[in-house]
């Protein structure tokens, strides 16, 4: 029996206990965000229609066009670019899900960019 990685197990079990609590609407639609080693992502979902309504990540044609160094600087500039995605679509009300992970780096550095465009939490 192959041992699970314990960091994960316990990000999911994190995960579910926050999606107890919050849930995307269509009048409020839930901002998640993921984060590898090298890449960030971000997704504003409708969890009632079960659809994607915005997604930006580091590997976009969007951001690629940018040149930016530091993952920090990276996942502002993401959360900037996914609000002004959002806007265009409509959405300025969402419900932050920070993917069970802290609230500190590149988690906060993306909500601080989407804040200043304009999504308000």
């Amino acid at each position: 029996m192959a041992k699970t990685n314990s960091k994960e197990v316990a990000r999911q079990k994190r995960i579910k206990r926050i999606r107890k609590k919050i849930s995307g609407t269509a009048e409020r639609p839930r901002l998640s965000v993921f984060k590898s080693a090298r890449h960030i992502y971000a997704q504003i979902i409708d969890d009632v229609a079960g659809h994607t309504l915005v997604s930006m990540s580091t590997r976009d044609k969007d951001f690629a066009a940018t040149e930016i160094n530091g993952k920090a600087a990276q996942a502002q500039k993401v959360g900037e670019l996914l609000a002004e995605k959002a806007k265009t679509k409509g959405i300025d009300k969402v419900v932050f899900d920070r993917g069970g992970y802290i609230y500190h780096g590149r988690v906060k550095s993306l909500s601080v960019g989407a804040r200043e465009k304009g999504l308000i939490f």
